[in-house]
């Protein structure tokens, strides 16, 4: 049994990454957990990337491509809802150092999404959701797929933190023919979207099942300064109320 990190959506928010790395160092994490977007919107995409190489190597157990991985790296840049999106995503690419660049190629997964057995649960991480791994997201009253298969799902991309379970009806009467899937979306390191700008992940403990939301203070406006005009003050300016 095990303390497993579960991180989603750092989105080159180098500032936010160092102060949860800060705090996770406070736990006896055993393996970490990659859901996707590690790069853009943030000004420190290669930096980031860098980072999480060096301090998290050696207990990755799932990374994963999110949608701006995918997007970047395919350069395909059609599915993004707004032209904002798609220039800083370009701005990105033109960015990102060969170094990363192979990193994201060569060391994440790029469906997006990765079944895998944690400590006996049949558990499943994916960016987005079965739906669509990368531009549609799990919410708590829109699934966007089917899940009895797994015990546990892990789940970003939305930048909204959940923790709920979901009965299945199945054929176990021992069981109360009921079939508990628990699912778990850490919110987002560097870009959150839950009106709290602070920086957001999970520890999820396997024997007890039990999950903690953190949230964990960073110099936000340090991570404001660093805007340049080189994509649009949008993505700066939202970090302030983490909208």
């Amino acid at each position: 049994m095990s303390k497993v990190a579960i991180l989603s959506d750092i989105h080159g928010n180098l500032q936010a990454l160092k102060e949860l790395i800060s705090d996770l160092s406070n736990y006896d994490v055993d393996s970490i957990v990659l859901l996707g977007d590690l790069i853009d919107y943030g000004m420190q995409s290669n930096e980031s990337v860098e980072l999480i190489r060096k301090e998290f190597s050696s207990k990755i157990i799932c990374n994963i491509w999110g949608n701006h991985e995918k997007a970047i790296l395919t350069e395909d840049f059609n599915h993004f809802s707004s032209q904002r999106g798609v220039e800083s995503a370009k701005f990105t690419a033109s960015q990102l150092n060969d170094e990363v660049k192979d990193y994201l190629n060569d060391d994440l997964i790029h469906e997006g999404k990765l079944e895998f057995e944690l400590d006996n649960m049949n558990a499943l991480a994916i960016h987005g959701s079965l739906l669509d791994n990368y531009w549609k997201a799990i919410f708590p009253d829109n699934l966007n797929g089917e899940y009895s298969d797994f015990d546990i799902v892990l789940s970003g991309h939305s930048h909204y933190p959940h923790v709920f379970q979901k009965f299945y009806e199945v054929d176990n009467p021992d069981m109360r023919n009921k079939k508990s899937v628990l699912f778990i979306n850490p919110g987002s390191v560097g870009q959150p979207r839950n009106h709290n700008p602070n920086a957001q992940y999970a520890i999820l403990d396997t024997e007890t099942r039990g999950v903690e939301l953190r949230a964990v203070e960073y110099p936000v406006d340090e991570a404001m300064d660093l805007y340049d005009g080189s994509i649009d003050e949008f993505y700066q300016t939202r970090l302030k109320n983490g909208i």
